[in-house]
């Protein structure tokens, strides 16, 4: 495949920290190319391995953006598990999200249709996708940041797509990717979605364990029992069963975990209008958990010993406060974790980082500085 050429994006600093700037295409910048191997990588996902090829360079182009300067991984980065290591994201117009970046793996448990007809509902396990669970259609919910008004800002889908066609080296793909090629909206959201759910975790240590192909230190398994037994932290974040395959691990749907007694961001509230949904946020995977920082919705926690923390003797009693969080008075736990037991917890949480995940190729940025 020849290489593709394009002005991609400049770096500014500011305030110490590097930045994406907002650019447009005749911005002069390092050219770079596209970078795809002579045959597609081997995604295991039920398509034909040119439709999440496909959606890869989508996810990595800034090109899809208003003004070419962010992409899908600007808030998305492999090495930090597809999350991003900031508080809240920068947008197109270096404008802050109004949330912190959730991490991408194990998305959803559905397959793909051979030949690129997309998720095969008969085959998927509805999941709450972003912080407040407002979506469940995979296929919907990568569309929503290209059209944010702070993350993307793209206004007109035909419009996106009519600008992706423009591109000359997008064609072969959407030929080898889809029956007639043709480059739409839905074709787009296609390949993005395939690409998403090829992203699986499920080579940590922790794995091994559970496989019974390794073992955990005894710090670790200390840890281990703390979580599953004495805190029953498993209750909510389902850890207790190997992935396999398509199937959903390590996520237990939507809590008011006590961060804020009169939560200033409502959740769930802000699409469903039930006040019982007020403070409720998605309860994410824990996977690679190391990686993501900062933690939580608002990015409030720098690190783990703060979220812990924050189950020992900081929950807030919130008028939707989980009933597991609660004393049989009703009021927030207070479950005072020692400091033994948080270094034992941390140690387990950190078992279940995925090497390989976050260094496979196939999931990499396929854009190369020339």
């Amino acid at each position: 495949m020849k290489a593709i050429k394009f002005s991609f994006f400049a770096l500014v600093i500011l305030t110490g920290q590097t930045f994406y700037s907002c650019v447009t295409e005749d911005f002069k910048s390092k050219e770079t190319v596209l970078d795809l191997p002579a045959q597609p990588f081997s995604y295991f996902m039920g398509a034909k391995d040119e439709l999440p090829t496909l959606g890869r360079v989508l996810f990595y182009d800034p090109r899809l953006s208003a003004n070419n300067s962010v992409s899908c991984s600007s808030c998305h980065k492999q090495a930090l598990a597809f999350s991003d290591n900031r508080r809240f994201s920068l947008g197109f117009q270096n404008k802050f999200t109004l949330r912190n970046s959730m991490p991408i793996q194990n998305i959803v448990s559905g397959m793909f249709n051979p030949g690129g007809g997309g998720i095969d509902s008969t085959s998927l396990q509805p999941t709450a996708l972003f912080w407040d669970g407002r979506q469940h259609d995979l296929q919907t919910m990568v569309m929503e940041p290209i059209q944010n008004h702070i993350e993307m800002g793209v206004n007109d889908l035909n419009q996106l797509a009519g600008k992706v066609a423009s591109i000359s080296q997008y064609q072969p793909l959407f030929t080898a990717a889809f029956d007639g090629g043709q480059i739409t909206p839905d074709n787009i959201a296609i390949a993005l979605s395939a690409f998403l759910v090829s992203i699986r975790s499920n080579q940590s240590r922790f794995d091994a364990s559970l496989l019974g192909s390794g073992e955990l230190t005894t710090l670790e398994v200390f840890g281990r029992d703390l979580f599953f037994d004495k805190y029953n932290c498993n209750s909510c974040h389902q850890l207790q069963q190997p992935f396999n395959g398509y199937q959903l691990a390590g996520e237990g749907g939507l809590a008011d975990i006590g961060l804020d007694k009169n939560p200033q961001d409502e959740g769930a509230f802000r699409s469903t209008g039930n006040s019982s949904d007020k403070g409720k946020f998605k309860i994410p995977s824990l996977r690679n958990i190391a990686l993501t920082a900062p933690y939580m919705h608002d990015g409030r926690f720098n690190t783990l010993q703060e979220v812990i923390d924050h189950y020992s003797t900081e929950i807030e009693t919130s008028e939707n406060l989980d009933d597991r969080l609660r004393d049989a008075n009703g009021s927030a736990r207070k479950f005072n974790i020692s400091d033994s037991e948080s270094k034992a917890m941390i140690a387990f949480l950190n078992s279940m980082t995925d090497p390989h995940m976050v260094g496979d190729l196939k999931f990499s940025n396929p854009f190369r500085l020339k």
